[in-house]
């Protein structure tokens, strides 16, 4: 229900309940709801629950009369605006009218009531009350909006800063291995240093890749090119691509699959970098000499991916975050620090390509963590 259609609320205070009642029957609408009560102590335990738009206050009342009551609630830092109206049966000369507006009168109307005035009157409190709600709304939509650019600004620049640091790296190595072949004329010396500059250029356009497959498909620029391609040589060519990494680590990596060859419709490269990633992350964040297990295996409408390590595993309060563009752990050296904190943001939106889901599991921090790929067999668009 929207701020123009929610009913409000219009305090009525009169001791005689026949008047409270021609009251509530002259304002009654779908929109309106009177609330009533017979003294100002029952109007001020009202005003403690409820949001009010126009107070009416009869201003002869036994114990506390109308002016004490609208001193009261003057006094009360939820009450204090309320816009009040006071009904009078008795004299309304010049010396009572100012002690009602010093108390915070909005206005006099006198008794017998008019219903077209009241009416005329309460209608133009209730449209105010309205207007300042979706002020009071639309503020705190601002204010979401701009925490969230803040955030966004915040993430952009530490993108930037991990981007620098991972960008400087490998050129820097990339210059020293230059100078180190000017200066060197034995070709055993020569082919190391060219093998290890192949690393780092691997490492740049890895991480370049990594950028553009983001931008294409936040910009809905990537396609797939969907084949008949098998679950097996999927995972095989992922294995080939995260060996290095896990060999980096000297991880013991296992890997099960089906033993009947199983056939799916994808995009072979992209299935291919959703595990490979997947083999890869899991390598980064668990410590040197650890065990990483893949488990593949096929039901017949689906296939079922899992990658699980027994690494630094995931904090419940970062499980929500853990598939956000640039988020990154700690990890246990200095290989987590590698990258841009992309890898698993690309895996979410290339397994939703392909319409399947992904979900991770994690004991708590030290535990090992396992993720999980489900994708369908057959083009689910078929």
């Amino acid at each position: 229900m929207s701020i123009v259609d929610t009913p409000v609320n219009i305090l009525l205070v009169d001791d005689l309940e026949e008047n409270l009642i021609a009251l509530e029957a002259l304002l009654a609408n779908e929109d309106v709801v009177c609330l009533k009560a017979r003294s100002g102590e029952e109007a001020l335990e009202l005003l403690l629950v409820h949001d009010v738009a126009l107070a009416l206050l009869d201003v002869q009342m036994p114990t506390m009369d109308g002016f004490q009551l609208a001193e009261f609630m003057r006094g009360n830092v939820n009450a204090r605006d309320i816009p009040l109206i006071f009904l009078t049966a008795g004299s309304a000369d010049s010396p009572r009218r100012f002690r009602g507006y010093e108390a915070g009168a909005v206005d006099f109307i006198q008794k017998p009531i008019e219903a077209d005035i009241l009416r005329s009157k309460a209608r133009v409190f209730i449209e105010l009350y309205r207007r300042k709600l979706q002020i009071l709304t639309q503020r705190d939509a601002l204010e979401v909006y701009a925490n969230t650019l803040r955030q966004a600004d915040q993430r952009k620049n530490e993108f930037i800063a991990i981007l620098g640091h991972e960008l400087r790296n490998p050129i820097m190595a990339l210059n020293a291995g230059f100078k180190l072949l000017e200066k060197t004329d034995d070709p055993a010396r020569q082919q190391a240093l060219h093998e290890r500059m192949k690393v780092q250029t691997h490492h740049l356009s890895r991480l370049i890749e990594d950028l553009l497959d983001v931008a294409r498909i936040d910009k809905g620029k990537i396609s797939l090119k969907p084949q008949a391609v098998s679950l097996q040589d999927i995972v095989q060519s992922a294995v080939d691509i995260a060996t290095p990494k896990m060999q980096a680590g000297d991880h013991t990596l296992t890997v099960s699959t089906p033993d009947q060859t199983v056939w799916m419709y994808g995009d072979f490269t992209r299935m291919s970098q959703i595990v490979s990633n997947l083999l890869t992350n899991a390598a980064k964040y668990t410590p040197t000499k650890g065990k990483v297990h893949l488990e593949a295996t096929a039901c017949e409408d689906h296939v079922t991916i899992a990658v699980q390590d027994n690494g630094i595993g995931i904090a419940p309060h970062a499980r929500n975050h853990i598939f956000d563009l640039f988020a990154q752990s700690k990890g246990p050296d200095a290989r987590a620090g590698d990258g841009l904190g992309i890898g698993l943001a690309l895996v979410k939106k290339l397994v939703e390509m392909h319409h399947g889901s992904i979900e991770v599991h994690s004991e708590g921090t030290g535990k090992g963590s396992c993720f999980t790929v489900r994708l369908p067999v057959q083009n689910p668009q078929a």
